[in-house]
C-alpha cells in the first residue's frame, strides 16, 4: 500500500471524482493533511463551489481534516473564488445567479496561492465532463492548465464503470494521470469492493503503469 507521507506530490494537483459523490473534499482534506505532516508548505482550493452563499462548505471539509483553522486565503475567498448558490453544474449555478463564470479569476486565484505555497490542491466540482461555460468542461480546464489529476474513486456497484470511463477520457486528453484515491469510506459490499480495488490496479498496471493507487480509509 502507497504510504501517503513518502508520495513526491507535485507543485499542483487537481482532485476530480468519478462522479458528484464520490468523496472528492474527504480526499482533498486527507492529501493535504498527509501533505502537512509529512513537512510540506500546502494549501487546498475548492475552484468552483455550488449550493453556498459567501462561504464554501467543502473548504470547511479541508480544514478540519487538516487540523487548521480557516486561513486569510480563505477569509479573502482566493480558496473559493467562484460561489453560486444553487447546487448544480457551474454552467447551471451561474445562469440562475444570472451571473458568468469567471474562469480566469480561478485560475489567477490559483496563481497566487502558488505564490505563497509549495504546493497547491484543487477539488474540482463533479466529474470530468461537467459543464463550465457551456460546452467547455471541467476535463478542457484541467487540460488547458496543464494539471495532473487525482481520480478518486470507490467501491459502490458501478464504480468500475465510471472509473475506467474517466481514465479512457484522462488519456484521450493527455492529462497526466498522477493517482487514483481508493475512498474506502463506501466500503458497504466486501466482494464487490475487494473486486473493484483488484480490478482497478490491475487495469492500471496494463494501461497507465506510471498511475499511483491510493488507498484511503475510511473517515
Amino acid at each position: 500500500m502507497v504510504n501517503i507521507k513518502e508520495i513526491k506530490f507535485p507543485s499542483r494537483l487537481f482532485i476530480t471524482g468519478i462522479d458528484t459523490d464520490a468523496g472528492k473534499s474527504y480526499a482533498t482534506g486527507w492529501i493535504a493533511r498527509g501533505m502537512l505532516n509529512a513537512g510540506l508548505d500546502v494549501i487546498t482550493q475548492k475552484f468552483v463551489q455550488t449550493g453556498n452563499v459567501d462561504f464554501s462548505e467543502d473548504i470547511e471539509i479541508h480544514r478540519k481534516l487538516m487540523g487548521i483553522e480557516y486561513t486569510e486565503e480563505d477569509k479573502c475567498h482566493l480558496t473559493a473564488p467562484e460561489i453560486f448558490t444553487y447546487p448544480a453544474s457551474p454552467d447551471l449555478a451561474a445562469r440562475i445567479d444570472k451571473r458568468e463564470l469567471d474562469l480566469k479569476a480561478i485560475s489567477e486565484a490559483t496563481d497566487k496561492l502558488a505564490e505563497k505555497y509549495s504546493h497547491v490542491i484543487v477539488e474540482g466540482a463533479g466529474g470530468l465532463m461537467v459543464p463550465l461555460i457551456g460546452e467547455y468542461l471541467t476535463i478542457d480546464y484541467i487540460k488547458e492548465h496543464n494539471l495532473p489529476v487525482v481520480l478518486v474513486t470507490n467501491g459502490r456497484l458501478g464504480s468500475i464503470n465510471h472509473t475506467l470511463l474517466s481514465l479512457y477520457a484522462l488519456l484521450q486528453y493527455g492529462i497526466d494521470i498522477f493517482a487514483v484515491l481508493y475512498n474506502s469510506h463506501f466500503d458497504k459490499d466486501v466482494v464487490i469492493c475487494a473486486d473493484t480495488r483488484e480490478y482497478i490496479q490491475t487495469w492500471l498496471s496494463s494501461h497507465s503503469p506510471s498511475t499511483l493507487f491510493i488507498s484511503m480509509p475510511s473517515l
